[in-house]
């Protein structure tokens, strides 16, 4: 095709040369491989492949997951543990009385406190000597309090507790009974899906808003292709005529020349009207999440949605904002801050839990596994705690929420008016290529009409190439003119349904 165009115009005859190969809608069903979409298969297909919409999908999926998480807040948490010692130096105990009397005697004689704990240690020492006897440790029997005294005074022989070897294996629960806060955090969760869910959503708007501006953008690439194409196959047409005016002496060596410029003139304009086409559908591809390389179409014309600009636009002024995704957005985090203020003033209230825990363990001064003797042991309890200062922290965050609230208010505020702003541009627009399709319209059919007199004339000889220049400069600029309306309105349409929150699905 460019070796077509260049060696025409590398030749000086510029004779009357086949259409260059347009898009119209029977050529691309010709040509193997392509894929013809309407702009309803498009947006299906954007709508399952596209990049952002997949990760939006990926966030409401996580936001779950954590959701789900959290209700294990609930649920017992069980942990075991194990521990292994060695006693390096163990504990000892006092049982006497390091207090004297005022003679300077000790005060732990045979009688008082000392006496006392003497008998009751004894036979709590013939126990332990008992169980010393099967194990082969030998036993450190028990010292009287007064032994090793002056003069019946003094402290008593201090005696060693524990074992050399202690192993413990542990079971723990623990269950929230009343806890306030943890309620409210699960009901923020919540709050953190359905946002999740609202930005899928207007990921979705956005990729629909940008496929149909990349149809449309195609549409008006057509057609702009169609115009310019028509351009230079008139201009060839003008050239075999002046061409044949020239050598039949009727027509001046300028007229071949200009006849010649204007098909030169042609060809870059039809050049960047086909790499346009090109262009738009590769962002058509890309915005839809295909392989670049696939070899896709789209069906239809531009003129087709015409019939939309007669619709009542008045609708749209009276369009709420209640689908507005960005609004819904700022309303769910103002709940979302509105339910972290509650759980923030739960933090003041007291919590309880019900707890549980098994231990087994064993303590010995030998280490021989056979040998040792384990011990289970079980509690179950009931855990209160009651906030009772915590330096102003707690508070302070409250007042730091609550700003933070205020300042979401005012964002809210300013974008609603810019949305209100922005429906107002897209109404205006859209009213605005209303009127300019009309007068278009009637434009263009004076220019056809004045276009075929001309031509006739020209034919003739009654008028001038230069006359047929300005005639088909009008002609060109009208069929522009009409199809940039119609995709002025069009895709400021897109933008309109996208502010409303319009889904695909609820079309």
């Amino acid at each position: 095709m460019y070796l077509k165009r260049f060696a025409l115009l590398a030749a000086s005859a510029f004779l009357a040369l086949p259409a260059l190969a347009q898009y119209q809608d029977a050529a691309p069903q010709s040509e193997a491989g392509k894929v013809v979409l309407t702009l309803e298969d498009a947006l299906k297909i954007a709508l399952s492949e596209n990049t952002s919409v997949k990760v939006a999908d990926m966030e409401i999926e996580r936001q779950q997951y954590a959701r789900k998480g959290s209700y294990a807040a609930l649920l017992p948490q069980v942990s075991a543990s194990g521990m292994y010692s060695y006693a390096l130096k163990k504990q000892k105990v006092y049982f006497g009385s390091d207090k004297q009397d005022d003679d300077g005697e000790g005060s732990s004689g045979g009688g008082g406190m000392a006496g006392m704990m003497a008998s009751l240690m004894n036979p709590i020492m013939y126990y332990i000597e008992q169980l010393y006897a099967g194990t082969g440790v030998p036993f450190v029997p028990y010292v009287d309090p007064n032994q090793g005294q002056q003069g019946g005074g003094g402290s008593s022989e201090p005696m060693e507790m524990g074992r050399t070897h202690s192993v413990t294996f542990g079971l723990s629960a623990q269950m929230p009974l009343v806890n306030f806060q943890l309620w409210e955090s699960l009901r923020l969760t919540g709050d953190q899906v359905e946002l999740a869910v609202e930005q899928a959503r207007e990921s979705r708007l956005g990729t629909v808003a940008s496929v149909k501006q990349a149809f449309y953008g195609i549409l008006f690439a057509k057609e702009a292709y169609k115009v310019y194409n028509s351009v230079y196959e008139n201009a060839v047409e003008n050239f075999r005529l002046t061409e044949m005016r020239y050598n039949a002496a009727r027509a001046s060596e300028l007229d071949l020349t200009r006849a010649k410029a204007n098909v030169a003139a042609a060809i870059p304009n039809l050049y960047n009207a086909e790499n346009s086409v090109e262009l738009a559908l590769w962002q058509l591809k890309a915005v839809m999440g295909v392989d670049l390389e696939r070899n896709i179409d789209i069906a239809g014309t531009l003129e087709e949605y015409a019939g939309q600009m007669f619709s009542d636009i008045a609708e749209g002024e009276r369009a709420s904002l209640d689908g507005n995704s960005q609004l819904r957005q700022l309303a769910q985090q103002a709940e979302m801050l509105s339910r972290q203020i509650r759980m923030q003033q739960y933090a003041y209230l007291p919590t309880l839990a019900l707890t549980f825990s098994y231990s087994y363990l064993t303590q010995s001064d030998i280490f021989n596994l056979s040998q040792w003797k384990w011990f289970p042991s079980s509690t179950v309890g009931l855990s209160l705690s009651i906030p009772i200062f915590s330096g102003g922290q707690r508070y302070h965050a409250i007042k730091q929420t609550r700003v933070q609230a205020d300042e979401l208010d005012l964002q809210r505020e300013n974008a609603e008016r810019q949305l209100r702003i922005g429906i107002r541009q897209s109404l205006g627009t859209m009213d605005t290529a209303m009127r300019t399709y009309d007068a278009s319209k009637e434009a263009l059919t004076s220019a056809e009409k004045a276009y075929d007199i001309a031509v006739k004339s020209y034919q003739l000889g009654k008028s001038t190439l230069t006359d047929l220049n300005n005639v088909e400069l009008t002609l060109t600029q009208s069929r522009l003119a009409v199809s940039q309306a119609i995709y002025n309105f069009v895709i400021a349409k897109a933008g309109l349904e996208q502010t409303l929150g319009y889904d695909f699905n609820a079309n």
